[in-house]
């Protein structure tokens, strides 16, 4: 009877020390993950007729906390800045799969022009980037002068940009490419933050 009275002692014991380590877990779990701001954590590329380098614009990004991008006088094509969702250490990588509680992208940024920004959906395979034809996107107006804070619905990205284009695969998301498809000498696009709710 001694016996029995210890061991289930011991088993109630067992059970609330696994119940407290997975609460602590979980608070862990909800530090360590919070809504991603990409521009903390993850590398960005440039293409384009930009003056800044994807070396120094990562620089600028990790001393300052601010992603700039200025045309090069005259320039010839659009600028296309990228970032993956999951920074993969290249241009390309494995979708990020987003919870269901994930509804929206907010970002601060400042700009001399229009911006489309296009979400990527990953391949089928799941292993990279769908490349080449539209991607779901949406307008970011410009705002030469200040700082703009901007939140956007998931469902706001829409194939081609249209009412009723395809929606974004938030199962499937890859990375955002911030595009300036007409550029002119100068042209600047800043931005302080892209946080993607988790």
């Amino acid at each position: 009877m001694r016996n029995k009275s210890f061991v289930e002692a011991g088993f109630s014991l067992l059970l609330f020390t696994i119940g407290i380590c997975l609460c602590g877990f979980t608070s862990i779990k909800q530090v360590i993950h919070p809504d991603l701001n990409l521009v903390k954590t993850s590398t960005w590329y440039i293409a384009g007729p930009a003056v800044e380098s994807q070396e120094a614009l990562n620089r600028l990004r990790q001393e300052t906390g601010i992603i700039k991008v200025t045309a090069k006088d005259n320039p010839v094509g659009e600028i296309e800045l990228n970032v993956l969702i999951t920074d993969s250490g290249s241009n390309d990588g494995a979708p990020t799969n987003l919870s269901d509680h994930s509804k929206f992208v907010s970002i601060i940024y400042k700009s001399s022009q229009l911006i489309k920004l296009q979400a990527r959906e990953g391949n089928k395979e799941g292993t990279g980037c769908v490349h080449g034809g539209s991607h779901p996107r949406v307008d970011l107006a410009a705002s030469p002068n200040k700082f703009t804070t901007i939140k956007i619905p998931w469902s706001d990205f829409k194939q081609d940009g249209l009412p009723d284009g395809k929606q974004l695969n938030i199962h499937n998301l890859c990375k955002f490419n911030f595009v300036n498809y007409n550029p002119v000498s100068g042209a600047f696009l800043e931005i302080r933050s892209v946080i993607v709710q988790n």
